[in-house]
């Protein structure tokens, strides 16, 4: 009985070691987000419309902002022609307005941050898909990032991809830009 079982066991082994390996090779890769994110034309467009927003309404609330610093010099040589009085009430009419002039600054940060925030999460979302895409695409097994948010501490500079998965991205960019300026035109 030992011997047909030591037989059975001997027999599994060399059959097992005859069966041919279905390990397949793990193509791996990185890209650089951080670097992703600077070359990427979509993202550099999204970056200068919201300084060119945030500037043009930045100089409207900054010319408020030079009023309010006129007329409070000018409560200064007129506090003391008029007396304690209007000096009183029109210093309670300045404070009111230079607190009104705060929370606008603060209204118009918040609005920007929202209004960039939002596109801002649909790129790097639109950015992960295509990186998906990607990966299937050129058969990659993973693909990790690095960058700002790094999640891998070392790789070789030879999986680095990042170069490829920016031109490809600015490359399906463009294309979708000259689309959308055809519709444009037919309107």
């Amino acid at each position: 009985m030992k011997k047909v079982l030591l037989f059975i066991a001997i027999s599994i082994s060399v059959v097992a070691c005859n069966k041919p390996s279905e390990v397949k090779e793990v193509k791996t890769a990185y890209v650089d987000t951080s670097v992703l994110m600077k070359e990427y034309t979509e993202a550099k467009d999204l970056e200068a419309k919201y300084k060119a927003q945030s500037s043009e309404k930045g100089r409207q609330l900054e010319a408020e902002i030079n009023r309010f610093k006129q007329d409070a010099s000018n409560f200064q040589a007129q506090a003391q022609a008029n007396g304690q009085e209007w000096a009183q009430k029109r210093g309670a009419e300045l404070q009111k307005r230079e607190q009104e002039l705060g929370y606008a600054q603060q209204a118009l940060a918040q609005q920007l941050q929202q209004e960039g925030g939002a596109e801002m999460d649909s790129l790097v979302s639109g950015v992960k898909k295509f990186i998906k895409a990607y990966g299937k695409e050129k058969g990659y097994s993973y693909i990790y990032g690095t960058g700002d948010a790094a999640t891998v501490l070392y790789a070789e500079d030879k999986y680095d991809i990042t170069k490829e998965v920016v031109k490809a991205l600015n490359d399906k960019y463009k294309s979708t830009a000259k689309s959308d300026d055809k519709v444009e035109e037919k309107k």
